[in-house]
């Protein structure tokens, strides 16, 4: 059985990507499981690069194929905020509510014209890490709709606030198989794990 890494001590990502790559032949480790880890700092401009910084610096200290992703939400009535800082949005260390709560401060403090919700987009892109072996990127996205109140109890980060294109509720009231079908994290995980079936 083949073991790989996953660059993130986030269990909520944790366990989608575990839902999404099951019946590989492989077992997945948590950052959880190395505490002596020191993760790189994200100083990357964009999502790929700071999927590669976390992926190398995992790898280099496990010698283990290593997945690392970085993803966040896209909101255009801030021009394309929190982006690459949708995690800290806040600061290091804030929680999802303090995240969530900033953002739809700043866009009622972005918009005279306040509608129910502002068009954006979730975004990751997912680095499977092999030193020189190998080193591939998966991409996936989701459009959608920020709404202005908070709504659902499941999922994490801006869920709550984000309505996926061609539905009525949000991530965060979406069952789990639905959400990962149309998510973009379960579209960059599905095409990683084409990958993993042929390698």
């Amino acid at each position: 059985m083949k073991k790989i890494v996953v660059a993130s001590s986030n269990p909520g990502k944790i366990k989608e990507i575990r839902t999404l790559l099951k019946g590989l032949d492989v077992e997945l480790l948590s950052l959880e499981e190395f505490p002596e880890i020191k993760v790189a700092e994200e100083t990357g401009s964009t999502f790929e690069e700071n999927a590669f910084i976390k992926a190398k610096s995992v790898f280099e200290q496990t010698n283990l194929l290593t997945i690392s992703d970085d993803s966040g939400l896209e909101v255009d009535a801030l021009n394309g905020e929190p982006g690459v800082h949708s995690a800290r949005y806040v600061g290091e260390n804030a929680t999802d509510k303090e995240n969530c709560d900033k953002l739809l401060s700043e866009i009622r403090n972005s918009k005279s014209d306040l509608t129910p919700s502002t068009r954006g987009r979730f975004k990751c892109v997912m680095c499977l890490y092999n030193g020189v072996i190998y080193q591939k990127f998966f991409e996936g996205e989701c459009e959608g709709n920020i709404i202005l109140k908070m709504k659902g109890r499941n999922g994490f980060g801006y869920d709550p606030l984000f309505v996926p294109e061609g539905y009525n509720k949000t991530f965060a009231e979406l069952d789990d198989e639905t959400k990962n079908k149309i998510s973009h994290r379960g579209k960059a995980l599905k095409k990683l794990k084409e990958f993993l079936i042929k390698v």
